[in-house]
């Protein structure tokens, strides 16, 4: 007879259900025998810590048995181990090898990893990390990377004079080049010292300065700490022939803002954005400089759409 709505169905019948003795200790050995558990050298995993002897930490990692950390292998950062490995405390590591039916694991090979991928993040998007000197050699100095060893060619050091000096010091580095393969990573001081200054400057704002230097392309502009590019055509709307007949060392100029390249390392300039006709800064500089604040307001829409 079927059942009312909303009534519970009615139980198995006996000969339905599973009796205790159906499936005995040997079969379920047997079952965990037949799965396979596959950890492949590199598999990053989480495990919880089941007991610290002096050569390592057993670990239960989801396996038959329970996997391997050698003490070597551990990433301590100055801790005692016990304070660490504390029973039923959970890390993340990496499968190292399989040894005669036992996995081993790692922590430090983790780590190396995920060093390798900040360093990459740090290249591809320009940022800037500290790192400790650790040793000085006649072609620059070696820095430890969340573990890795990298090197600051002497060319791409600011101060290149006594470098056994830095030794221990943290410098400011951002990364020129890597080469996993090679275990080479290279990294510049000079570089990101320009980039943390570069990041003092923003697109679509004023700064003054004097001309500091003339060139037939335009005149550098002295920003304190780096300079600013006011390219021959950028001064004004208006032809001029040459960057001399304009400018000349010494004078102050006000100007915008138009481009900041982090990874040239430069700053673009620009008077002519602030013109209200055609050759006003060659007739009259000083009612440029004086009003650029809301000549710059009402001309910056043109800024960001070119």
């Amino acid at each position: 007879m079927p059942a009312h709505r909303g009534e519970p169905p009615p139980p198995p019948s006996i000969s339905a259900q599973t009796t205790p003795s159906a499936f005995s200790s040997e079969d379920f050995a047997q079952a965990l025998e037949g799965y396979a558990y596959r950890f492949e050298p590199g598999q990053v995993v989480q495990g919880k810590v089941i007991e610290l002897e002096p050569q390592g930490v057993y670990v239960d990692i989801g396996g038959k048995a329970p996997a391997f950390l050698p003490l070597a292998e551990a990433v301590l950062r100055g801790h005692d181990p016990a304070t660490v490995f504390v029973a039923g405390s959970e890390h993340r590591f990496a499968i190292d090898r399989d040894r005669d039916g036992e996995i081993w694991l790692s922590m430090r090979r983790l780590a190396i990893e995920e060093a390798w991928e900040k360093a990459q993040q740090c290249l591809d998007h320009g940022e800037v990390v500290e790192c400790r000197v650790t040793d000085a050699n006649s072609g620059g100095v070696v820095v430890s990377f969340q573990g890795l060893r990298g090197f600051i060619p002497r060319s791409h050091l600011v101060d290149r004079g006594d470098l056994e000096s830095l030794k221990g010091q943290r410098l400011p580095l951002v990364v020129l080049e890597i080469d996993r393969e090679k275990k080479r990573l290279v990294l510049s001081h000079r570089k990101a010292s320009q980039t943390s200054v570069l990041r003092q400057f923003q697109k679509g704002t004023l700064v003054s300065g004097p001309v500091s230097g003339l060139r037939t392309f335009g005149a550098f502009i002295d920003l304190g700490g780096t300079a600013g590019l006011l390219h021959i055509r950028e001064i004004t709307q208006k032809y001029v022939p040459n960057v001399e007949a304009v400018l000349k060392v010494g004078d102050v100029v006000t100007a915008a803002i138009v481009e900041v390249d982090e990874s040239r390392g430069r700053i673009a300039l620009s008077t002519k954005i602030l013109e209200l006709h055609p050759g006003e800064f060659l007739e009259n500089r000083e009612a440029v400089f004086a009003q650029a604040e809301e000549r710059l307001a009402k001309n910056i829409a043109k800024l960001w759409d070119a």
